[in-house]
């Protein structure tokens, strides 16, 4: 085989490929034209024309080395954007306009979310809380020659006196809503985008639907039960969720004529529930139950300030006190305590601002007559929701023990290698399921997720017995992979009463309703299906 070199001929006579005078080589620059890439004024020289033939090289050599930048000039973006430089001041302001946009949106969506009538509204995000660049008491940052400055700062307050907000260098528009990278763009004489008043709106279309039909529906005279649930199925907003939840669990009349009286009613029977019952606590026949609860309150939600709250724990020790001594089939029983929790959270932000933060939010703070209404109305719906799974707490609890051989029936059908490597490790349903039953869940999962739970169990007719039994098979087969690599029984334990949902946002919980409705689609009318093929 003979070596290739630019004096080469081919059989036919024509010239090598590899020829140094080729008309056209590999990699080669072509102008493109288009709407991208507009014609150029300057000419760029075609690689053949720098070409100097060397002697001491052959040509498949001197284009070897000629090419290796072949791809460098295709991109005409690169090519602009090598024509300047952005200066540290401008990446800077740049970067700072870009937080504060950012914390605008985040404002803008709060105040959105709480007051959805005022979305379009020409006032700054943040409302009253927003002044002269200010928002929620974090000053306005700027960069002045070339440091990061505050709005406080006597340094930058002496260098741009006279303005009110943050100062902008000279070259550069003032920009408000300009998105990422706006000072890229204007050095390299883009325009920047013109973004319409609707733009600006952060909620998307759908969820603002869902709000309008929340707030026509708790207006009307009638409520439509029925469209209650399914609408409050997926979700119910924060700012609307106190009401449909005392609708949906029957504690508020459907009429809306009805609602005061009734209200005023049961507040006052309650109060005088504790006026007559809560003096008796010390008796020696009430004695035990109340320093079983006594003993319970200071360690549910250890991990939350709203809950080690001294005037918080009194309200809970009266509520499941009165609720014991008017149950006395099964009393208090441990586990009970944390149910009061969401509702009591829930029913708290009707009585403060929407921007608070519930759980540190002091209690003192409010009125002793919205305090009343607070307790009141938490011990209702608290005995609302017992009265459907009571027979959890009555002796023996045989309605948690119905339901732990559901699940186990449950899983054998569903995943029948997670049942198989439970039993394989000796590891007993009753020993981990108990509590996803006596709690509801309360300690698998943080409180939000456990609000957004439960906003799917008042919109499903039996939701806290059936629905979650069907919800803790979900949970289970959901870490199905995790389980089975688990090699022992210290392990599996371990895993099972510590799940890894502590990071669980709401669409987490989405995934894991669908799932469980899935699951009761194709059981829960079909109680054959849960039987062992071989029996």
């Amino acid at each position: 085989m003979t070596a290739l070199s630019g004096n080469d001929k081919t059989s036919v006579g024509k010239p090598s490929f590899w020829k140094a005078n080729a008309k056209s080589l590999p990699g080669s620059i072509k102008q493109v034209y288009g709407a991208q890439h507009p014609p150029r004024h300057d000419k760029i020289e075609s690689p053949s024309k720098k070409v100097q033939k060397s002697h001491s090289k052959d040509a498949f050599e001197y284009y070897q080395e000629k090419t290796d930048d072949a791809w460098d000039c295709a991109d005409d973006d690169l090519i602009e954007m090598n024509n300047f430089r952005i200066s540290l001041k401008d990446v800077r302001s740049t970067a700072l306009q870009v937080i504060r946009n950012h914390s605008q949106q985040r404002l803008s969506e709060q105040a959105t979310e709480f007051h959805p009538q005022n979305s379009l509204s020409s006032k700054p995000p943040g409302g009253e809380n927003y002044h002269g660049g200010t928002v929620n008491g974090l000053s306005d940052l700027t960069c002045v020659n070339g440091e990061t400055k505050s709005a406080g700062d006597p340094q930058y307050s002496s260098s741009s006196s006279n303005n009110s907000g943050p100062s902008t260098p000279s070259h550069l528009p003032s920009h408000r809503i300009g998105g990422p990278g706006l000072g890229v763009r204007l050095e390299s004489k883009w325009s920047s985008v013109k973004l319409s008043p609707f733009s600006q709106i952060s909620t998307p279309d759908r969820e603002l639907l869902r709000l309008d039909k929340f707030k026509s529906m708790l207006q009307s005279s009638n409520v439509n039960l029925e469209e209650l649930r399914k609408l409050s199925w997926s979700g119910i907003p924060s700012q609307y969720r106190a009401t449909t939840w005392k609708l949906l669990s029957g504690y508020l009349p459907l009429i809306a004529e009805r609602r005061e009286a009734m209200l005023d009613r049961k507040r006052q029977e309650y109060h005088n529930f504790v006026d007559q019952y809560y003096s008796t606590r010390l008796q020696d026949i009430h004695q035990d139950t109340y320093r079983q609860i006594h003993i319970d309150i200071p360690r549910m939600s250890p991990l939350i300030p709203l809950f080690q709250q001294t005037l918080v724990q009194e309200i809970f020790e009266r509520i499941l006190y009165i609720w014991a001594i008017r149950h006395p089939a099964s009393g208090y029983v441990q586990g009970i305590n944390d149910l009061v929790t969401p509702i009591f959270v829930v029913f708290l932000t009707e009585f403060i601002d929407a921007s608070a933060d519930v759980e540190n939010y002091p209690v003192s703070k409010i009125e002793e007559p919205g305090l009343h209404r607070l307790e009141a109305d938490s011990f209702w719906c608290f005995s609302k929701l017992l009265d459907g799974i009571q027979d959890n707490y009555t002796f023996a609890q045989p309605g948690i023990q119905k339901r732990v051989n559901l699940l186990k029936e449950l899983i054998t059908r569903i995943d029948n290698n997670l049942h198989r490597h439970l039993e394989k490790h000796h590891v007993e349903y009753l020993q981990f399921s108990f509590r996803w039953m006596n709690n509801l869940l309360m300690r698998e999962m943080p409180l939000h997720c456990v609000i957004r739970i439960w906003d799917t169990y008042l919109s499903e007719s039996d939701g806290f017995a059936l629905f979650h039994l069907y919800v803790c098979a979900a949970l289970l087969t959901k870490f199905s992979e995790e389980l089975q690599r688990e090699t022992d029984f210290q392990g599996l334990m371990l895993l099972l009463q510590n799940l890894p949902t502590r990071d669980w946002t709401g669409e987490d919980i989405g995934l894991l309703l669908a799932d469980a409705y899935r699951l009761k689609f194709m059981f829960a009318d079909a109680p054959k299906h849960l039987r062992d093929s071989q029996s």
